[in-house]
């Protein structure tokens, strides 16, 4: 059974309200910059615009003939409430097979009241999440979502596309205003970024049943050994923040971040390895082709990394232990890794080289290739 036949069976006791994180996230999302009807218009237009401008600069730098007229996703602009939502529809996707695997074991323990009980756990985690998507809806850019079109609630038209492309509009305008840079650089520069994710999946449409194969596989690693769940979840809250080091300033845990890092037998890690090297791969080739640019195609680039990177400097303490508790930074290490490796194997075997990553699974990178390069491209015969 393909991973979206199942999002199309028949329906479990819902495990998480996603309804409720989706209005929980709205409800907490802080508040965006002021402005006027008419200037809104305008950034949603603009960013409309360098959305498809972006696209032949994408297809220059990376070689990928998909990012040729390319026309199998939306490009979306939205608020910050909107994305919360979008993501609340992308997470029911990706986590179907685990709630389901999750619901299944709980069905052959069936307790008196356990109706009851999953009910109240399922507002709680719902409750949670909307949460943790109000703290992430104000620092996100945009997001390229390859699974949305997988939702049951999807038409025929919208499964057979690729996905959809989202723009958050307030955080793009805050961060061009806080960096005071270009607004239509920045636009476009951050375009580049998000247009790339959606070339990969175009160039390699396997790519997003294999990820959710994995992450079912996962799943189901975590489901059978669930009964552990509960103490490592305390462990983990119990390890996060910065630990200070002999001379007292903050030293970082060098593992991968959030609460994932708990969940390790040699097969959670095995598989969690995979989705790690994927995820780099994706983020960090996106980077390299952003930074592909110069200045005949963004003027004023060379401020806008210098600017954009030394962000996050004076991040006070809660947000640093917020980001560290759902794995944010870690996310960044995979930008930087992921970017190392496209940059070393481009270095040696070109980027013709580089992308026949994109034409089957069995190319994808694991993680040690991921850093050490050398190891894909003798694997490869390149």
């Amino acid at each position: 059974m393909t991973p979206q036949s199942k999002t199309t069976s028949a329906p479990l006791p819902s495990m998480i309200n996603w309804d409720l994180a989706a209005k929980t996230a709205a409800n907490l999302t802080p508040a965006g910059p002021a402005l006027k009807g008419a200037e809104i218009a305008a950034a949603v237009d603009n960013l409309r615009l360098m959305a498809e401008t972006s696209v032949p600069h994408v297809h220059e730098i990376s070689r990928l003939e998909a990012a040729k007229d390319l026309h199998d996703s939306q490009v979306l602009v939205v608020d910050r409430a909107s994305w919360a939502k979008a993501n609340t529809q992308s997470f029911a996707v990706m986590m179907d097979p685990v709630l389901r695997a999750i619901a299944a074991k709980q069905a052959n323990a069936t307790q008196s009241g356990a109706s009851n009980s999953n009910a109240l756990s399922a507002t709680v985690t719902g409750a949670q999440l909307g949460g943790v998507l109000a703290f992430m809806s104000s620092k996100v850019l945009g997001q390229y979502d390859p699974f949305a079109a997988l939702a049951p609630s999807s038409s025929a038209a919208q499964q057979a596309s690729g996905g959809r492309l989202l723009l958050v509009a307030p955080n793009i305008i805050t961060v061009e205003r806080e960096l005071k840079v270009d607004p239509a650089d920045f636009r476009l520069w951050v375009c580049l970024h998000e247009q790339t994710h959606r070339v990969q999946f175009a160039a390699a449409p396997w790519l997003r049943h294999h990820m959710l194969s994995e992450i079912e596989k996962l799943g189901e690693l975590l489901v059978g050994d669930s009964e552990k769940f509960g103490e490592r979840l305390l462990a983990s809250a119990k390890s996060l923040g910065a630990k200070k080091g002999t001379s007292g300033s903050d030293v970082q845990d060098p593992s991968r971040g959030g609460v994932l890092d708990l969940l390790q037998n040699p097969e959670q890690k095995a598989a969690l390895s995979h989705l790690t090297a994927v995820m780099s791969l994706l983020e960090g080739h996106a980077n390299v082709v952003m930074d592909g640019v110069d200045q005949r195609i963004v003027p004023t680039v060379r401020t806008i990394r210098q600017r954009f990177n030394g962000r996050g400097k004076d991040r006070g303490v809660i947000e640093k232990f917020i980001r560290n508790l759902i794995g944010l930074d870690a996310k960044m290490r995979q930008y930087s890794d992921g970017a190392k490796f496209v940059r070393d194997v481009v270095a040696v075997s070109g980027m013709d080289g580089f992308n026949n990553v994109w034409t089957q699974a069995e190319n994808l990178p694991t993680e040690p290739e991921i850093h050490n390069a050398r190891l894909w491209i003798e694997r490869m015969g390149l």
